[in-house]
């Protein structure tokens, strides 16, 4: 591994430039429709003219990356499910069986699972990539979830994880999603930590847990960051103790791709707070950052609000995997196919509004 890679690839990353705005906006505004008809279409088109430094900008290649990880704080109670069905859901993805493999395949978007902490050790796939850190995440309910030399390997993983697909084929767009049990429990702690959003409304009930356990996830919550107080400016410090590995790996495969120019796509609460612990690193990321779905994860809002976000779709899922983000590479991809298609005024002979 080299060592200064995280170091690197944030130097690395160039703020997303607003020379061609004007220009942007100016084609868009003529294709053959009332002003802003279409949206936030058009808002996409124009963050994908400014990604690509294009005025006709294009998707070849489509890629997902679901990270997948187990959580020490499981120990605490507070999943509807036991730990081992993140390692049972990774050999549902492997063997194509999941939501996010019917939507990848339908959008014909390569998708890969990273294994960044998964307890149970996974057999080799040709969809499989290995950067296990260790076998799950520490109980942070009684001390930091990973040390500092392994949280810099995590997201160190992800973004190696994403420079190795890059070398592939290339990509233009990039969703994230994630698999773990207990990590909406890891998110939500993420979330209050940055935004100051009080527990008990940042928390959510994950995979559907009652009132009593919901109380006792609050509680453990709360606890726990009152013991660790985290800097609320210092994404390090945040996800060094209160994170996931899977989450972490999100968080360095996003700074990976905003390096390399290439859109990034989070889905739900999970993705959107590795996203904000990219962001809270490199806040120039924002620009190449898309948010995919408007999870009923309250949390969420709070993190996209500090991002500047605003997710593209909503269909009250709650399902994670990149589900989401599946679904908005998708809308993006026509976006940008309306910015190079459609019809100019003068091109289709229509007369304008006068």
């Amino acid at each position: 591994m080299n060592d200064n890679l995280f170091e690197l690839t944030c130097n690395s990353v160039s703020a997303v430039s607003e020379d061609l705005l004007p220009a942007a906006r100016h084609k868009m505004d003529n294709k053959t429709k009332p002003l802003g008809a279409l949206g936030q279409l058009e808002s996409l088109a124009i963050q994908m003219c400014l990604i690509q430094k294009s005025l006709s900008p294009r998707i070849d290649q489509k890629t997902l990356l679901v990270f997948a990880g187990d959580h020490g704080i499981t120990a605490e109670g507070v999943s509807a499910f036991p730990a081992e069905v993140t390692a049972q859901m990774v050999q549902n993805f492997l063997s194509g069986g999941a939501a996010i493999n019917i939507l990848c395949r339908h959008h014909s978007i390569d998708m890969r699972i990273v294994d960044m902490g998964v307890k149970s050790d996974l057999d080799s796939h040709p969809h499989l990539i290995n950067k296990k850190i260790r076998r799950g995440t520490r109980n942070f309910a009684s001390g930091p979830a990973m040390t500092k030399e392994e949280m810099v390997r995590a997201l160190e993983a992800g973004m190696t994880g994403f420079f190795d697909e890059y070398s592939k084929n290339g990509m233009q767009i990039l969703g994230l999603g994630e698999m773990g049990i207990g990590n909406t429990t890891s998110a939500s702690a993420i979330i209050s930590a940055a935004t100051g959003m009080p527990v008990e409304v940042a928390t959510g009930r994950g995979t559907g847990i009652d009132d009593e356990v919901f109380r006792h996830k609050v509680n453990v919550i709360e606890t726990a960051l009152d013991y660790h107080k985290p800097n609320p400016q210092d994404g390090l410090d945040i996800l060094s103790k209160v994170g996931g590995f899977e989450i972490a790996g999100i968080a360095g495969a996003a700074l990976a791709a905003a390096s390399k120019g290439v859109a990034v796509v989070l889905d739900g609460v999970i993705s959107t707070a590795a996203g904000l612990i990219a962001y809270l690193l490199l806040p120039k990321i924002g620009g190449y950052l898309i948010s995919g779905h408007r999870s009923v994860e309250k949390a969420q809002s709070a993190a996209l609000e500090k991002m500047g976000l605003e997710p593209v779709i909503d269909l009250r899922m709650r399902l994670g995997e990149g589900t989401g983000a599946a679904l908005t590479i998708n809308i993006v991809e026509a976006a940008c196919r309306i910015m190079n298609e459609m019809a100019s005024f003068e091109e289709a002979g229509v007369s304008e509004k006068s």
